[in-house]
């Protein structure tokens, strides 16, 4: 059996295309990376970045750092764009662990941006935004993208060099301020151990740093010791353990967490379950977009991929078909002394890829979301549910979300009244949100078993994510 679980079902058919034609885990995610960049333009893409965890069946995990960097020049440009790395990390990707030609895997997506797809609600709301395209359609009627699909065609025909060294180099050197080809040329995509830490009676792989897979870690490792698990999914005592205990995790990803190669991290200190038990939690009440896919084929590799132009729509620029990231926003939203931009510097940024492995070490479920700063609190409201407390992934993923921010509490639409009430008494702001604002977690589930693996997923309802498992 093989699964994949994606934001959009034309990328989620990809994959399937992919495995039908023989190809692994990461040559369907790869395949439906590139398709889900035309689908979802306003979230990832080409002129963007990501990051990616690998565990192959019989080797190793390893965690895959494409994203944006500061240019040769160390500087930040105003439209705070980072030097791409999309199309070099699913190169790496494709050239460690691909079967397929280079050329197969990027047909689907070559495809869907020539002969179009039909406009979802979702996007639709999407092009309301201030840095949206005018297109002049809307929901239900059909988008084709040629200048991107001969943008496609060049990458697929020439590799994954032509965006760096090549003619599209040139292109995007000469239209974006602060990218240069000195800068393109010298792009190189970092792969590292993922950060592994305990939790519940299962391990969690997650991103390495500067991504916040040791702030993840923590947070549940906190919430657990305080009693999180006998506590109502739901009910406004769980929600305000879970806010106070990312208060907690987050004030060290903004005091410690940088860029290894530039600054020492003590994630090894930050995942210590024995410290963090004993932490004490600060008293209650102290829109960013990206595309997650999850993969898993009959042999046992799985994927865990999350790929990003930061904003909707990045920059809000576009060239040769593909739109522009404005990544480092978050060089001044973490504004540390171990943040600060240097050349070839990535930034801490919030997408955390992760793999939960069971007790013998076998992975039994990648996740993760888009979402910004709504990726933490999401993946640790599923993971709490579904680690701890025994509910389903169905039932973890429908659960409202909420996510705290300097005392205040958003609360997804769907909780009760008398919860916000509740978590006001208890010392929060309280607002609402709408729904598409919590993300689209894309997760399967492996259960083992002395005849073989079985796999199920579940569909997030706040966007338009999609799965499918097949034999």
């Amino acid at each position: 059996m093989q699964a994949v679980s994606a934001g959009h079902p034309e990328a989620v058919a990809a994959a399937e295309e992919i495995f039908t034609r023989g190809g692994n885990a990461v040559d369907a995610a790869v395949a439906t990376a590139f398709a889900i960049s035309v689908v979802e333009p306003v979230a990832s893409g080409i002129g963007g970045g990501g990051a990616a965890l690998v565990h192959p069946a019989d080797g190793a995990p390893t965690f895959f750092d494409y994203r944006e960097v500061v240019n040769n020049q160390g500087e930040l440009p105003a439209n705070r764009t980072g030097i791409p790395g999309f199309t070099a990390g699913m190169s790496e990707l494709h050239r460690r662990y691909g079967g397929l030609d280079w050329e197969q895997v990027l047909a689907p997506g070559i495809r869907l941006a020539h002969t179009g797809f039909i406009i979802t609600d979702y996007l639709q709301a999407r092009l309301q935004h201030p840095k949206a395209p005018a297109w002049g359609l809307g929901a239900g009627e059909r988008l084709q993208q040629p200048e991107l699909g001969e943008t496609l065609e060049r990458l697929a025909h020439h590799g994954w060099q032509e965006i760096y060294t090549g003619e599209l180099a040139a292109s995007l050197a000469n239209a974006v301020e602060g990218i240069d080809a000195d800068s393109l040329a010298a792009y190189r995509v970092h792969s590292a151990p993922p950060v592994r830490g305990s939790f519940a009676d299962l391990q969690l792989l997650s991103a390495a740093a500067p991504l916040p897979g040791a702030m993840l870690i923590q947070l549940l490792q906190i919430a657990q010791a305080h009693g999180v698990g006998t506590l109502e999914p739901g009910s406004a005592d769980w929600i305000d353990l879970l806010c106070r205990a990312q208060a907690q995790a987050e004030k060290v990803l903004h005091e410690q967490m940088g860029d290894p190669r530039f600054v020492t991290v003590p994630v090894e200190e930050i995942i210590d379950p024995q410290r963090n038990a004993v932490v004490e939690l600060p008293d209650s009440g102290t829109h960013p977009n990206t595309t997650h896919i999850s993969v898993v084929d009959e042999q046992g590799m799985v994927v865990s991929m999350t790929n990003t132009i930061t904003d909707f729509w990045g920059s809000g620029q576009c060239v040769d078909g593909y739109f522009i990231n404005n990544a480092f926003i978050r060089f001044p939203e973490f504004g540390s002394p171990a943040n600060r931009p240097e050349p070839g510097k990535r930034s801490v940024s919030w997408s955390c890829p992760s793999i939960v492995l069971d007790a013998a070490g076998k992975p039994i479920l990648p996740i993760g979301t888009p979402g910004g700063t709504q990726i933490i609190p999401s993946l640790a409201s599923v993971l709490t549910q579904w680690g701890l407390q025994s509910r389903s992934l169905q039932e973890a993923i429908t659960e409202p979300r909420f996510r705290p921010h300097r005392g205040r509490i958003y609360l997804e639409a769907g909780h009760p009244e008398v919860i916000g009430q509740q978590l006001e008494r208890l010392g929060w702001e309280v607002t609402q949100w709408p729904s598409t604002s919590f993300g689209s977690i894309q997760s399967v589930e492996i259960t083992q078993s002395p005849s073989g693996s079985r796999l199920t997923s579940a569909d997030d309802p706040r966007r338009d994510g999609a799965h499918r498992i097949s034999n």
